[in-house]
């Protein structure tokens, strides 16, 4: 068996954090069975197991390249597409540049919301984020938490598994944990702590995280730097239950679209081999409107057709994407629900959905922008709402004609 074998890779992921297959069967709503027979290479998850198979990944507090691996390896595309990591020039270096430097700037809680829709990851470019935040606050100064996904953590195996990832030792209760940080603020450290995945576990212990991490910064004033990362959940927490008053004081950074620049960069780290054009990543942008996963879908195809050096705008790609499985796993739950079916019909004929607004209270345009699949077009009072891409609307009305002609 190869060491990148679906069954190896899944063991030493569960190995890592001591997962049972109990454990994990009862996390991601499978039986125990299945995942025994995952882990012992007698079967692997089949198509309509990809959503149990990601379940699992953030169980098992996989990173977005690790992910990435286990689902390559049991036959799936990856979920965080383009994020390999990677030397030189780095995509969207300006954007983390402000973020950096906002958190650095805010007065008086250093306290920041990083929000990314579908296929982005949580956060995009940990590594990236990670490296920049070492070579600003030096190497030991800079925590990663992610806090445990099951909901059936007790409060000292979530504090404990948070006091290991911060390097703090045998951590046993939220008191030591937080004890145990503030003696590295009041040796007079500051700290820059990035928080994956915040909204992950019970609401009782997100609380209880959320409060420990205001009282630092509270008392330890401009020490403790917080980036906290997530997507919609995220910011449901923020903009619908508003009961955190951590979130309430942080500023909010939205992850950006893609520029011309960066995705020539990303398809150059991607695939070196193969000289990009900025012509060719200027067609494939614009089939894409810029969607990660379909710009990564798009390159592929062109690597397999062999045809890198042009023809991104053909009939045949747009036909390719309209197809994919990423967009019909979105757009189905829509057309499928008579009660929404109706309203994504007056959607996909829409050319304008609407004023943009810091939290959209209507369901399905909620659903559809952290989705990646429609995005804000100009600033201020000018914002706006608008699809992606020809693209991508093309596919909701064949999902949508799929489910009438079912």
């Amino acid at each position: 068996m190869s060491p990148d074998s679906f069954a190896d890779l899944l063991s030493i992921y569960m190995r890592r954090i001591r997962a049972s297959a109990s454990g994990v069967a009862t996390e991601i709503g499978l039986s125990r069975e299945a995942v025994n027979n995952w882990r012992n290479g007698v079967s692997v998850p089949n198509p309509r197991s990809r959503d149990k198979l990601v379940a699992c990944t953030r169980y098992l507090r996989l990173t977005e390249s690790e992910a990435n691996r286990l689902l390559s390896a049991a036959g799936f595309a990856p979920e965080f597409p383009l994020q390999a990591e990677s030397t030189g020039a780095q995509p969207f270096a300006a954007f983390q540049d402000k973020v950096f430097a906002q958190l650095a700037q805010a007065v008086p809680y250093p306290i920041s919301l990083l929000l990314s829709p579908a296929h982005w990851g949580q956060p995009p470019f940990r590594h990236e984020l990670l490296q920049r935040a070492r070579a600003q606050y030096a190497e030991g100064s800079v925590l990663h938490i992610q806090p445990p996904y099951s909901v059936s953590t007790v409060p000292a195996e979530y504090f404990a598994a948070i006091g290991r990832q911060c390097g703090l030792g045998d951590v046993a209760s939220d008191y030591e944990f937080e004890s145990a940080l503030e003696r590295r603020l009041l040796a007079g450290e500051r700290i820059f702590c990035l928080v994956s995945r915040f909204e992950q576990g019970t609401p009782a212990l997100r609380e209880t995280l959320a409060g420990i991490l205001r009282s630092l910064s509270e008392m330890h004033s401009g020490r403790l730097h917080l980036l906290l990362c997530g997507g919609e959940a995220l910011a449901d927490l923020k903009y619908r239950s508003g009961d955190l008053s951590l979130l309430n004081i942080a500023q909010v950074h939205h992850w950006p679209d893609p520029s011309l620049d960066d995705l020539t960069q990303l398809a150059r780290h991607r695939w070196p081999e193969h000289s990009w054009t900025e012509p060719v990543v200027a067609d494939l942008q614009a089939l894409s409107g810029g969607h990660p996963a379909l710009f990564e879908e798009g390159l592929q195809w062109l690597v397999d057709q062999g045809v890198g050096d042009g023809h991104a705008s053909s009939a045949a790609l747009r036909t390719h994407l309209t197809s994919s499985p990423r967009l019909w796993q979105t757009f189905l739950p829509l057309a499928q629900a008579p009660a929404t079916r109706t309203r994504l019909q007056q959607l996909l004929q829409a050319d304008d959905l609407g004023r943009a607004r810091p939290y959209l209270q209507d369901d399905e345009l909620r659903g559809l922008f952290w989705g990646n699949l429609i995005h804000v077009r100009g600033t201020g009072d000018a914002a706006r709402l608008h699809w992606r891409c020809a693209t991508i609307r093309d596919a909701g009305l064949m999902v949508l004609d799929a489910c009438s002609n079912a």
